[in-house]
């Protein structure tokens, strides 16, 4: 507690006692109260909400208000708690915003509330209709912060407190690792400096569980070769129409980036003339659909390749490109072959994987992370089958409620099931327990996905993370993808930061921070 002293007044607003001291949040907590706008990227599980706290109470200290902001309902009501545990502040000062609040309750809170804690579009709303105003807050803190770019509601907040010189301190695991973003990042929040830490630096990492990486490499098995040599041939001939009308340039489809391909059908959207463009799109659109399904079958599964195709049929309109992959006769015969390997057990070596890492950890949580619903529901299936007490967990597009997430939330915390099978939905915004071992079930090529999930795991105790790899396919590239990409914005924040803190020095911009 002496330690915390140190902060001066605004400790009188922290509640201290049993609070560890830890140097680098310490350091952050003076740099934001000094410099100005701050962006934190410390790894999850390190306190970020500490920091944040000890800002706003500085803020509170001086006679200001506080607005903290968290991109899910979920996630601002796990703040409030946290807030509430960290400050020496009464509840009915500190209030939980979210759009489902009447009108008249959220003008009543805005009003007098000391504390905000809210979603951001709740605030955007009420701030463009004129409801509510920033004047006499002292700091605006964006958790997740990374979201803060282009049409989000963050950036519209942003703009509002910049106006009237509201301080702002942006927290996040990543940024991202693209330059172009992190300045968007900065210029929307209008950073002047970050702190940035990673495990490996001196004053964090004695606070940093050990996260052992296990990558486990699978071979394709004979019979989902057999299926994607009926799907190849058609999908190489879609690209070689593509390729002959002088649109795409490109020698093998699965070669293709997922990024490009989508970028070929915006190009072939704007073409001109009308018959030409028409024939483009239908080569198009058997190119995406037939790429995507061999992806499927290759990477994530025999059962998730079939519900895919199953989902093309079942579309009440089809078009003519989507008729004509149904009727092809390799397609009917790959989907035939899939439907027969199904119903004889056969599957893809990576839900083996599962299964024998999950068996070390009986009685012991665990989180699967799966890019799509037919992969979840495959994993989830398989899984219980085989005697595991498990759970899906997915987002409100597939029509479930945040009541029910966190449900499903609250039964893993207290023990009801061990294994959650989670989309997206759970790498961030949500009071997910710390949990012994994560597991990818394919790579994702984004940095801030890779830490978001791995985050999940080590936070009090040391983690495990598996990653599944399929051998030769896309699987491959993407690891590479996202571990060059972590490096990247390790350096590219350090590189960043060096311009600000000169841009800081300089006399003119010192009336920024005064």
């Amino acid at each position: 507690m002496a330690d915390w002293q140190k902060l001066g007044s605004l400790a009188s607003f922290m509640r201290t006692d049993g609070l560890e001291f830890r140097e680098y949040q310490y350091n952050i907590i003076r740099s934001a109260l000094t410099r100005g706008n701050t962006l934190v990227v410390l790894p999850t599980g390190l306190g970020k909400t500490v920091i944040g706290a000890a800002v706003i109470a500085d803020a509170l200290a001086k006679g200001k208000r506080a607005l903290f902001l968290a991109p899910t309902k979920p996630l601002a009501e796990q703040h409030r708690s946290s807030l509430l545990s960290l400050m020496n502040i009464d509840g009915e000062s500190m209030t939980l915003l979210l759009g489902s609040v009447k009108k008249s309750k959220r003008k009543e809170a805005e009003k007098y509330a000391r504390v905000i804690i809210a979603t951001p579009q709740t605030i955007a709303n009420d701030l463009k209709s004129g409801e509510f105003s920033l004047e006499g807050f002292g700091v605006a803190v964006f958790d997740e912060c990374h979201r803060a770019v282009g049409k989000y509601a963050y950036t519209y907040v942003a703009n509002e407190c910049k106006a009237i010189g509201v301080q702002m301190l942006g927290l996040t695991a990543s940024p991202g690792g693209k330059r172009e973003r992190i300045n968007a990042l900065i210029e929307t929040l209008g950073i002047v400096h970050i702190e940035a830490r990673t495990s490996e630096d001196d004053d964090v990492a004695k606070y940093v569980m050990q996260k052992n990486l296990h990558i486990i490499t699978v071979e394709k098995t004979e019979r989902i070769m057999q299926i994607a040599g009926f799907i190849a041939p058609e999908a190489d001939a879609a690209l070689a129409n593509l390729n002959k009308m002088g649109i795409a340039f490109f020698k093998k489809f699965d070669k293709i980036p997922r990024g490009r391909l989508i970028q070929l059908g915006n190009e072939i959207g704007k073409l001109e003339a009308k018959n030409y463009r028409f024939a483009a799109i239908a080569s198009y659109v058997k190119l995406l659909h037939l790429s995507h399904a061999y992806d499927l079958l290759l990477t994530e599964g025999i059962y998730p390749f079939s519900a895919y195709m199953d989902s093309l049929e079942g579309k009440e309109k089809k078009s003519k490109a989507v008729e004509s992959i149904l009727g092809n006769k390799r397609v009917v015969l790959a989907r035939k072959m899939a439907k027969e390997a199904l119903e004889r057990g056969e599957e893809h070596q990576k839900i083996i994987a599962v299964v024998d890492i999950i068996k070390d950890y009986r009685g012991r949580r665990a989180i699967i992370f799966a890019q799509y619903r037919s992969t979840i529901r495959m994993i989830n299936e398989y899984l219980q089958n085989n005697g595991f007490k498990t759970a899906a967990f997915v987002g409100k597009k597939d029509g479930v409620t945040q009541e029910a997430q966190k449900e499903v939330i609250s039964r893993f915390r207290n023990g009801g099931f061990d294994v959650l099978v989670a989309s997206s939905i759970g790498e961030e915004g949500l009071d997910i327990p710390d949990v012994d071992a994560v597991i990818f079930y394919e790579p994702i090529p984004s940095e801030i996905r890779n830490i978001q999930r791995r985050g999940r795991t080590g936070r009090f105790r040391a983690g495990e993370v598996y990653i599944l790899v399929t051998k030769d396919t896309k699987d491959q590239v993407y690891l590479y993808i996202s571990g060059q990409r972590e490096r990247k914005m390790v350096a590219l924040i350090r590189s960043i930061n060096s311009k600000l803190d000169r841009r800081l020095a300089e006399p003119k911009q010192m009336v920024l921070g005064e």
